[in-house]
């Protein structure tokens, strides 16, 4: 057990002894919790508690009363928020179908249980109505989270909410639903009946965190219950977080429900079973990202003990955001598991997570799987894009008796690809937008009109302002472990990286971190680590001696959104002084992926020293992991880190294709933007502007992919040189594997600059292959030339039809320069490949960035499922501008 854990429950054990002898419960937890108007030294205050109510043990930083509830509540009661309410054990709204009554919690009010023993009923014929608002959404939590003592390896702190309705369930007597008795787990209390309208409240900007206590062995709660609960209860906006059990549960019934989040949950966030057929829209389930455990985002059932009881599962559910972790144990992490002979409609879908991820969508039951053939279950226009997409479905002998892949890809509107998402928002140029099922006019009115996939439209977050762990707090109070404080520059708290990391450590968003010198990842091969960045971090270097490097072996998890990207700067940038480029160091990934500067036949034994003397890169593992790189901005980097080396923005040396790479920017480096040394990786919608040397480089045997590349030369003419410069290995133009990557959908917009290098577009050479299409090449008068082979190797590769360039356009006054050295010059060769022409002048096939040339691209995907179909050359074409919002260096 964690030290932290261990001082929680000491702090807890020994209040609760001082308690016992006599006098209020009073735990000095410090300033800051969740509980209410909190302050350090804060004294508690007391008042009268209402009748129903006794006065409860005070919390000490909590600046409200604190009332306790107790037993079964028979009549009309309101809970206000100027009060901290205390469930004493199992307390119920209302009798069972007697004594009804109605439970009032106000906005901002905040219900807390002690113990796993203490959670809330709502008894059939009885309501709720706790409606709170965005700004002062209803907490039901835990004390440890009043004292701020929960964190995000917390759960079964309390029990949880259960909602008992009367509405019909298969597990009962259809003929006789009015009579209907189902114990509820935790014992609840019985549900279901024959009323589909039942009305048990309403739930509106609720949070159950938490909770999900073992109430009686083997049976925990589940976060919100919701059993036989009718269609005439209003559920929205709700949230249930870290729960030990299932997230949400629905045993029957009809009940819908609209915008829920579902986060941390330790078994399955959505669950369903006996019957019910209910509807839902706007869903975010997330399982942690600190890879703690995880079970299934949905598990779906009819009734365990009869697959084909009626009436049969199958709710509506569309607009869905499922994202997993890597959490691997008895049961995995995983997507949408349909089973025991459930139905179902699935619309608007997106189910994705992080590699170590188990299969996204699996169905499992001889009647499930009829379902899927006989309409019973639908599955359309959603996305998955997980590393083990599919499992199929087997009989008792092992036989295949459904291939999921097959079928799912069958269905219309569905699409097994990249979601592009930042965070959980999808990007501007997500497949997810636009490409949604209008359940409104096809399906039921019920559901709002929508066009896209996924929960979330690219542009509104609707969870802003009433949830918890998705949004980090503004500030930090103190730097995270595994970084020091140091004095601020930024006018907030800076936190400092120094030496080697060598265990997981997490930059949290509200703090600056200042790098001291080189700082690495892991130490290479032998001590791995993982460096966890969140959305809207800034990473700062003081000098040129800063730079950050990822060992082999290691990870860099940098997973930003379009609106809080990730920033790599100098510290000039973070104090608002003048920005040059060469002002820290820059971003170095050293991976296990081959190249071409090793044995080949000892791989596994490769040596080779990076520049800025990063450490050692490459190996035997062309799908090597290095962690994620998303929505990520280097600025101002690229300092000669010893003589005559200088740090590129980005160094990918060996990096593996299981290394994520989309939405990042290199901007105004000293050297190149990013280059590639041997390796495997690939990249989408990347952008590198006014850097000094070459936008991307590649050598040593890079045989990756990038889609979606703009380079823009600095509008003021500054320095700078090529687009592109390519070549296999500097010392042996034919070592093995030879540098062969597919490029598509790129940008070059050179600039005036004339120095020892000029401002060109593609230089290809020191035999380089390469497969490159969809491209616009051009640039001002001034600007040097825009395409050249330079190497006899290399020369030889185009003349062969090997190095191709097809679907493209260049606009330049220098276009060509050489020959192939048989005769056929630059020009005639490129004119030669498909779909390839020249243009006069830089307006004509491009307005700012985006194309406007007419050229018919070629669809790379159907030669690499890496790259997307698209109806446009270059870069970008207006209205789907996906560097919108995060890039920097596009308006000059």
């Amino acid at each position: 057990m964690a030290l932290r854990k261990l001082l929680k429950l000491s702090a807890i054990a020994s209040a609760v002894a001082l308690a016992g002898c006599g006098g209020d419960l009073v735990i000095n937890a410090g300033s800051g919790s969740d509980g209410g108007d909190n302050g350090g030294g804060t004294p508690p205050v007391t008042s009268k508690c209402p009748s129903f109510a006794t006065e409860g043990a005070s919390l000490a930083g909590v600046s409200k009363a604190v009332c306790e509830v107790t037993g079964t509540i028979t009549s009309d009661t309101r809970l206000t928020a100027d009060i901290a309410w205390s469930l004493n054990g199992k307390v119920t709204v209302g009798n069972d179908n007697s004594n009804s009554a109605t439970l009032t919690i106000e906005p901002g009010t905040y219900v807390y249980g002690k113990s796993g023993a203490d959670y809330l009923v709502v008894a059939r014929g009885s309501k709720i109505q706790a409606v709170g608002t965005e700004t002062a959404p209803i907490v039901m939590t835990s004390v440890n989270d009043m004292l701020g003592l929960s964190d995000e390896e917390s759960s079964a702190e309390w029990g949880g909410l259960v909602i008992l309705g009367k509405a019909p369930t298969n597990k009962c007597d259809q003929a006789n639903l009015a009579s209907c008795q189902v114990e509820a787990e935790g014992e609840a209390g019985p549900y279901g009946g024959d009323n589909p309208d039942d009305n048990s409240g309403a739930l509106k900007y609720v949070q159950v965190r938490y909770a999900g206590f073992e109430v009686i062995p083997d049976n925990e709660l589940n976060g919100i219950t919701f059993a036989g609960v009718g269609r005439g209860t209003t559920v929205e906006y709700i949230q249930v977080h870290n729960n030990l059990d299932d997230g949400v549960e629905f045993f029957g019934g009809t009940v819908d429900a609209k915008y829920v989040v579902l986060t941390g949950n330790r078994d399955d966030s959505l669950d369903w079973a006996d019957g019910w057929t209910g509807r839902m829209q706007h869903v975010l389930i997330r399982h942690n990202p600190n890879n703690s455990k995880a079970n299934r985002a949905i598990e779906a059932d009819n009734q365990s003990g009869n697959f084909t009881a009626e009436p049969v599962s199958k709710p509506q559910i569309a607009n869905v955001t499922i994202i997993g972790n890597d959490f691997d144990g008895e049961d995995d992490s995983e997507g949408v598991l349909l089973r025991a002979g459930t139905a179902g409609e699935l619309y608007n879908m997106i189910i994705t997570g992080s590699a170590g991820m188990g299969e996204c969508f699996e169905i499992n039951s001889d009647e499930s799987v009829t379902n899927t053939g006989n309409g019973e279950i639908v599955f359309r226009n959603s996305i998955i894009d997980c590393a083990e997409p599919f499992k199929n479905s087997v009989d008792g002998n092992n036989n295949v008796t459904l291939d999921a892949g097959v079928w799912f890809n069958a269905q219309p509107g569905n699409m097994v690809t990249d979601a592009l998402l930042g965070g959980y928002i999808p990007a501007p140029n997500s497949p997810a937008l636009g490409n949604g099922y209008n359940v409104a006019n096809n399906v039921d009115s019920w559901f709002d009109n929508v066009d896209y996939v996924g929960a979330f439209n690219g542009t509104t977050d609707w969870t802003e302002g009433w949830t918890v762990g998705i949004h980090p707090e503004d500030d930090l109070a103190a730097c995270p472990a595994g970084t020091s404080e140091v004095n601020s520059l930024s006018g907030r708290l800076n936190c400092q990286l120094s030496g080697d990391i060598t265990s997981n450590v997490t930059l949290l968003a509200g703090a600056d971190y200042v790098l001291n010198g080189r700082v690495r990842v892991g130490i290479d091969n032998t001590t791995a680590a993982t460096l966890t960045v969140q959305p809207g971090v800034r990473i700062y270097g003081k000098s040129g001696a800063d730079f950050l490097v990822v060992t082999r072996g290691s990870k860099i998890e940098a997973n930003g959104t379009a609106a809080n990207p990730i920033v790599m700067t100098s510290v000039q940038d973070i104090i608002g002084s003048p920005t040059a480029a060469g002002q820290w160091g820059g971003l170095v990934l050293l991976g296990k992926a081959p190249t071409n500067k090793c044995d080949q036949a000892d791989l596994a034994n490769c040596q080779v020293a990076a520049e800025g003397d990063a450490g050692n890169y490459g190996g035997a593992n062309p799908a090597d992991n290095s962690g994620t790189l998303n929505y990520v901005v280097v600025k101002h980097a690229g300092f000669e880190v010893i003589p005559d080396n200088e740090l590129n923005g980005i160094t990918f040396a060996g990096v593996g294709s299981g290394t994520k790479c989309s939405n990042i920017q290199v901007h105004q480096n000293v050297d190149d933007g990013i280059e590639m040394f041997g390796g495997s990786v690939s990249c989408k919608n990347v952008v590198l502007t006014a850097n000094g040397d070459d936008s991307v480089d590649w050598a040593d045997g890079w045989n990756g992919k990038l889609q979606f590349v703009l380079v823009k030369h600095a509008a003021d003419g500054a320095k700078a040189n090529r687009g592109i410069e390519g070549d296999n290995q500097s010392g042996n133009f034919t070592a093995l594997p030879v540098s062969n990557p597919m490029i598509s959908n790129m940008t070059i917009i050179g600039n005036t600059f004339d120095g020892d290098d000029d401002s060109e577009g593609l230089l290809l050479r020191a035999g380089t292959n390469a497969q490159l299409a969809n491209f616009v090449v051009t640039g001002p008068t001034g600007m040097g030339e825009c395409l050249e082979f330079d190497s006899a190797e290399t020369k030889a590769l185009a003349a062969a039809g090997t190095l191709t360039m097809t679907h493209s356009v260049i606009a330049c006054p220098e276009a060509f320069k050489g020959d192939l050295g048989n005769g056929t010059t630059t020009e005639q060769w490129f004119l030669a490949q498909t779909g390839n022409s020249t243009a006069a002048s830089m307006a004509d096939v491009v307005d700012g960035i985006f194309t406007i040339d007419t050229t018919t691209p070629k669809d790379m995907s159907a030669q690499d499922s890496f790259f997307e179909a698209v109806d446009f050359i270059g870069a970008i074409k207006a209205g789907n501008d996906w560097t919108a919002g995060w890039a920097v260096g596009l308006d000059d």
